[in-house]
């Protein structure tokens, strides 16, 4: 009887705190408090990383807030791994593109199989290895800050990667490079800028996706997404930009198109708040 009561009192309690728009799903396990990317294969669940100083693992986690699952990653060290995409092939991909000094000279993503059908506990990975051509000082002047990256996700044979911008004075812009998602070594082709807002504090991109359909893309920050749509592969500049403010302030970290209108998120813990999975239902 006292464990019903309890739990009946945790879920008051979660019903009650300010997720703002968000609909809260869980606690993530305690384990993961810095995840920096997500991605969903199975109803019901889904596989994070964490970032920088953290295992070189993938974590497979239910929605009661259990890890189900975890993948080493074989013969790759997480440098600052970031965010997590799928291709429609089943395709996964590691962005360790983390970059937070700008003086990285070993960008690279991690592709690997539908890690669903993988056996063991763990999993062989290519290597796509990148820089930015435009980068020509490491790390550059303060207000040329803007080779960080959280976010990317995977379109028509490319990987479409939105930067983390730290440039001083803060413009609000990302810059929004494309990579060939083959193993190799490429110079990342600049698509062009896009300016999102000039607040420091909620205007920098943390994570990406597009939906199944190809029609919709999200960028996330902490407390806010950007809806993009009218997006071609090649040219960004007729993108069109809606302001999603989701009235919460946590280190959102992790976006997910579960279908064309639902989306996954969580935060990482910081300051007493986040660590949880929360679903959004695009308008």
């Amino acid at each position: 009887m006292k464990y019903t009561l309890y739990f009946l009192a945790f879920f008051l309690f979660q019903s009650c705190k300010n997720h703002g728009q968000l609909r809260y799903i869980d606690q993530l396990p305690k384990k993961l408090s810095e995840t920096s990317g997500m991605a969903q294969f199975a109803p019901e669940s889904a596989w994070l990383i964490e970032d920088s100083g953290n295992s070189d693992n993938l974590y497979k986690i239910d929605f009661k807030g259990n890890i189900i699952k975890h993948l080493d990653i074989k013969n790759q060290k997480n440098i600052d791994w970031e965010d997590l995409t799928k291709d429609k092939k089943g395709n996964l991909y590691i962005g360790d593109f983390g970059n937070n000094e700008n003086l990285r000279k070993n960008l690279a993503i991690l592709k690997m199989t539908n890690p669903e059908v993988e056996k063991g506990d763990k999993i062989d990975v290519e290597v796509i290895k990148f820089n930015y051509p435009e980068q020509q000082e490491f790390p550059p002047k303060r207000e040329d800050l803007v080779y960080d990256a959280e976010a990317f996700f995977h379109f028509d044979n490319h990987l479409y990667i939105f930067t983390k911008n730290r440039a001083n004075p803060f413009t609000g812009e990302t810059f929004v490079y494309k990579v060939q998602d083959q193993k190799g070594s490429y110079e990342a082709e600049f698509l062009g800028k896009i300016k999102l807002c000039s607040d420091w504090n909620t205007c920098k991109v943390t994570s990406a996706d597009i939906s199944p359909d190809g029609k919709k893309i999200v960028l996330l920050g902490y407390g806010k997404i950007w809806l993009l749509t009218n997006f071609y592969s090649g040219d960004i500049s007729k993108v069109i930009i809606k302001e999603i403010d989701l009235e919460i302030r946590t280190q959102l970290e992790s976006i997910f198109f579960t279908d064309n209108k639902t989306l996954l998120l969580s935060d990482e813990v910081r300051d007493g708040s986040g660590g949880n999975l929360y679903s959004y239902t695009l308008d």
